[in-house]
């Protein structure tokens, strides 16, 4: 069954968490991406922030079900899957964490790295959930309201009994109201409408769509 709500980073905003283990320094960097080329260009960019690092590993999850991770050099499964495990753990969908690693001379063990990088994108989801980083999407049901002017008052209130919200009132000669549902919600509204409308048709239903609700 595909997905109905998931949640994410919000757009534009950079958690930042760090760990460090015996001297070796674990910097985690998440952000809101909704495809496979923005998380790449995720990690281009901390490659070029931190050029003198050792390690740049990325891990990354879209709402499609698409995920990756790379221990970009580290141990097998010690790096890139802690980290889309840390992801997975946390429900999050459209976002790339990538954890960058300065090696300080001493070697961590599977272990210790394992430990290192979990511990990192922890701290960086910790940090957006303090700062109300951390957004729900769930799909959601556009839906376009054509009412007379005597009809409005009831028809927000029907849009309110059945979880909608109005989004976007436009007065003219008639009243026209684009609402939001989430996605189911809407059959319930556009039923009582048109029941309301002596079998007119006053409602057009769009696409559904992941959006913040």
């Amino acid at each position: 069954m595909p997905r109905q709500s998931y949640t994410t980073i919000a757009a534009g905003f950079e958690a930042l968490g760090e760990s460090e283990d015996r001297r070796s320094r674990f910097i985690a960097s998440i952000r809101h991406v909704e495809n496979e080329a923005e998380a790449e260009a995720h990690l281009a960019e901390i490659r070029a922030l931190h050029h003198d690092a050792r390690h740049h590993v990325p891990a990354w999850i879209l709402a499609d079900g698409r995920e990756r991770c790379s221990d970009d050099g580290e141990p097998r499964a010690t790096a890139g899957m802690p980290v889309l495990e840390v992801l997975r753990g946390a429900g999050l969908a459209d976002v790339s964490c990538v954890v960058t690693r300065y090696f300080g001379g001493t070697l961590l063990g599977p272990g210790g790295l394992l430990r290192a990088y979990t511990a990192a994108a922890q701290q960086a989801i910790e940090a957006a959930e303090k700062d109300g980083a951390i957004a729900e999407m769930c799909l959601v049901t556009p839906v376009v309201v054509q009412i007379p002017y005597s009809a409005y008052d009831r028809v927000v209130r029907m849009i309110a009994d059945a979880g909608g919200r109005v989004r976007d009132p436009l007065f003219a000669e008639d009243v026209q109201l684009t609402c939001a549902f989430r996605t189911g919600d809407e059959l319930l509204f556009v039923d009582a409408l048109r029941e309301y409308a002596a079998g007119e048709e006053l409602a057009r239903a769009g696409e559904p769509r992941f959006a913040a609700f």
